[in-house]
């Protein structure tokens, strides 16, 4: 290795790559994990490069409608978007646990040049990968209705993870990483994709550890939304396909934006199984796991919404099927209400969303602690110091984020600063946190890095995490919340 001014060069198994020295550690922005994608195909393989490749500057973002209301997005985007970024304290001595994020938004936002691992590797001597992988229609589009080649396809988003993972298995130790010791994070959407990975037999043995940010288990079927595309776009199923081939991107966003959500799910071929099959399935040779919600999860989609529709009606007996499933949704939206009787209806939306983290959380973290590798649970409680939208959200979606990463940098791309960075309180919660991270990474076991002593969570005891001013362990402190779906699903 040797440098010029803040930039470097690294002889790879690839071939040279230069990328920067930037706050005590190097980056490599926009490395190339997969060819130029072909659209509702799985990815393949990138191949080594000739010359010096340029890992300086950021890469394109994955094909999403505009986002800017989040803060400012970095690169444009495009379906050439299959890349990832690396942060490292050092390329020497390939020993270094493996962070490997995985961005939220719906399935159908973001990117990896959000999230900024500076301080996660300048900390705690481990290596950032974020990644990017196809969004929304591009990523998740459920073809298989038209046929057995198109098997799989509604998993795109997820093959394009997993071939990451490959990349990172190796080719990370010429970044200073240990291919042997990867833990996959992310939130939302991206704890999403690490619970479906959970259940991806291709990405087993690519990791070893996963924490999962307000998460929703996937537990069925992608949706069928070849309908709704027959609808919007004309003509007979056989010709669907071409039809979609020959669109441009950006006529392709507005086809999405006209249809229902697009999601990810079990489609037998990619995700084989549930989340909570795969986890009691696997056994003890599944991996450790942390997952967690935050007390105000729902804040921030009410506070979105009513910014750009304030007469909206939540569908609240249709969005409660997010938390009992098959289950008849009503009794449960009625235990809801009497358990909160002078909530509105927008009050009531929020609890459900809560309720649906909470729950993926709670199943997935107890599981893991029966199957054997062990599962911890926290929830955030800290509350926000600085309104989003012009409103007070407690502590919401997404909250955590910043923790995590231990940076409140608003001038980060894609930077969404809920919180002063001088409140001694915020600061000392962001390193306790981050370091906790760090550890779990490192060993497999969250304890000893300067919160209170962590117990598995199990059914009895259902010790939890509290991250607030105050950390703290508490037995079963959603119980209530908990007792509404079981009394609906029966599963207590």
């Amino acid at each position: 290795m040797h440098d010029v001014d803040d930039t470097i060069t690294v002889d790879t198994r690839l071939g040279q790559i230069q990328g920067l020295r930037q706050d005590n550690v190097l980056h490599f922005r926009g490395i190339r994990y997969a060819q130029p994608p072909r659209r509702f195909w799985p990815s393949s393989a990138s191949m080594p490069w000739t010359g010096s490749y340029d890992a300086t500057g950021f890469p394109n973002r994955c094909m999403q409608p505009d986002s800017s209301l989040l803060g400012e997005p970095v690169g444009p985007t495009n379906e050439d978007c299959l890349f990832l970024n690396i942060v490292t304290p050092a390329v020497e001595d390939a020993q270094r646990a493996v962070l490997f994020w995985i961005h939220g938004g719906s399935l159908v936002n973001g990117s990896a040049n959000e999230y900024d691992g500076s301080m996660l590797a300048a900390e705690g001597d481990v290596v950032v990968v974020t990644v990017n992988y196809r969004l929304g229609l591009f990523g998740f589009l459920d073809l298989s209705p038209l046929g057995d080649k198109f098997a799989g396809s509604g998993s795109n988003g997820f093959r394009d993870q997993v071939l990451a993972l490959e990349w990172v298995r190796d080719n990370i130790a010429d970044y200073g990483g240990d291919p042997g010791n990867i833990t996959i994070f992310g939130e939302s959407a991206g704890g999403v994709s690490v619970l479906a990975l959970l259940a991806t037999p291709a990405a087993d043995g690519l990791y070893h550890k996963a924490i999962a940010h307000s998460p929703v288990t996937v537990d069925q079927p992608p949706p069928d939304l070849v309908t709704s595309l027959l609808t919007h776009v004309g003509g007979q199923p056989v010709d669907l396909y071409e039809k979609l081939r020959v669109m441009s991107g950006e006529e392709l966003l507005a086809v999405q934006g006209a249809i229902p959500n697009v999601s990810g799910g079990v489609d037998g071929h990619v995700v084989t199984r549930s989340t909570n099959d795969a986890i009691t399935e696997r056994g003890a040779r599944g991996v450790p796991l942390i997952a967690g919600s935050n007390r105000d999860e729902g804040t921030f989609f009410s506070a979105l919404i009513t910014l750009f529709a304030p007469d909206f009606q939540p569908p609240n007996r249709e969005f409660a099927a997010a938390v009992v499933g098959d289950a008849d949704s009503a009794p449960y939206l009625e235990a809801l209400k009497a358990q909160h009787p002078d909530a509105d209806a927008m009050a009531i939306y929020e609890h459900i969303w809560r309720a649906m983290f909470l729950r993926s959380a709670m199943g997935s973290t107890e599981r893991a602690t029966a199957a054997g590798p062990g599962g911890w649970l926290y929830r955030f409680d800290l509350p926000t110091t600085v309104e989003l939208f012009g409103k007070e959200v407690g502590a919401t979606h997404g909250a955590e984020i910043a923790f995590t990463f231990n940076r409140f940098n608003s001038d980060d791309p894609g930077g969404l600063l809920l919180y002063d960075p001088e409140d001694p309180v915020v600061r000392r919660l962001s390193r306790r946190w981050s370091d906790t991270v760090i550890a779990f990474a490192k060993t497999g076991d969250p304890n000893g890095a300067g919160l209170p002593r962590w117990p598995r969570y199990d059914a009895q005891s259902r010790q939890t995490l509290i991250l607030d001013a105050n950390s703290r362990v508490e037995a079963d402190p959603d119980r209530i919340d908990r007792q509404l779906w079981e009394g609906v699903l029966g599963d207590g």
